[in-house]
């Protein structure tokens, strides 16, 4: 590769040998590089096509201090092989300069955290949220900084969002509230409290969680419309959790205008009835 210019010394633009641009990430991997020069590929620790997408000009890689992106690189080495996930290009440059603004407010004493949802993140997305006390962690201990436990929320939603499909991070916080939402009235309904660790929970929230996303995205998925005879039979057979879909309904239409299709309501009323049958004979 043929060094281009830096963007900091951790950060380069370089040319491979058929012309196509690409920025790298590693420590020094710049430093003292004139154009032309020979690139050490060894100090190479990421890398992606300059031409992103999502309208990232590649030049803001300048605006992001060479140890946020060192971080980055670090943390994403740790979450992804926990969570079996792969970060876009995109996903990894959101989440740089997620880090670096982080550090900056860290810094500065500003704390931005309100309480108000981290107990609905820890039980939706326990896998997520267990990565992301790893990662702020290894943030605290790479910059020497004392971070808020609002910062493990923040986090949360990256790793999210990076399992979603493309998803957007603000359409990520949408879905979280949402599904927080559904779990409140499944637990009003029933009077009980859902047992966040049982397979049963974690099962209607990947549920949840997938049509959530396939309504922010505007989606279905294919395979045919189910027998309409089936909504009328869960109805008779499981009348209290199709009640409670029922709410479900209302709820989203009332915040998202959406509206649960006969399929929706044939799967959510099994969920719903499975993940409060199965607590209560547990």
């Amino acid at each position: 590769m043929k060094f281009l210019r830096n963007f900091n010394n951790n950060a380069a633009l370089v040319e491979d040998d058929e012309s196509v641009e690409w920025v790298v990430i590693g420590k020094g991997i710049g430093f003292g590089k004139h154009p032309g020069d020979a690139l050490d590929e060894t100090k190479i620790e990421r890398r992606f096509i300059a031409t992103m997408q999502g309208n990232i000009d590649v030049d803001s890689f300048k605006d992001i201090k060479p140890q946020a992106l060192l971080i980055t690189t670090r943390v994403i080495h740790l979450v992804e092989p926990l969570l079996g996930l792969s970060f876009s290009d995109y996903q990894y440059f959101v989440l740089a300069d997620h880090i670096d603004f982080a550090i900056k407010r860290a810094n500065d004493g500003i704390d931005v955290d309100n309480g108000t949802v981290r107990w609905e993140v820890r039980k939706l997305f326990s896998k997520e949220y267990q990565a992301a006390e790893k990662a702020v962690a290894m943030i605290k201990d790479c910059a020497k900084i004392s971070l808020p436990k609002s910062e493990v929320v923040f986090m949360t939603y990256h790793f999210v969002n990076a399992a979603s499909d493309g998803s957007k991070l603000q359409e990520t916080i949408k879905i979280t509230k949402l599904i927080a939402g559904i779990i409140d009235i499944v637990q009003y309904q029933y009077q009980i409290t859902l047992d966040p660790d049982s397979f049963n929970y974690n099962r209607f929230v990947a549920h949840l969680r997938s049509l959530m996303v396939q309504r922010v995205a505007q989606t279905t998925v294919g395979g045919g419309e189910l027998d309409p005879s089936l909504l009328q039979l869960m109805q008779v057979k499981y009348s209290f959790a199709y009640e409670t879909v029922e709410r479900i309904d209302t709820f989203l239409q009332s915040k998202t205008n959406w509206s649960l299709s006969p399929d929706d309501k044939v799967y959510l009323t099994l969920h719903i009835w499975r993940v409060t049958h199965r607590q209560k004979t547990e």
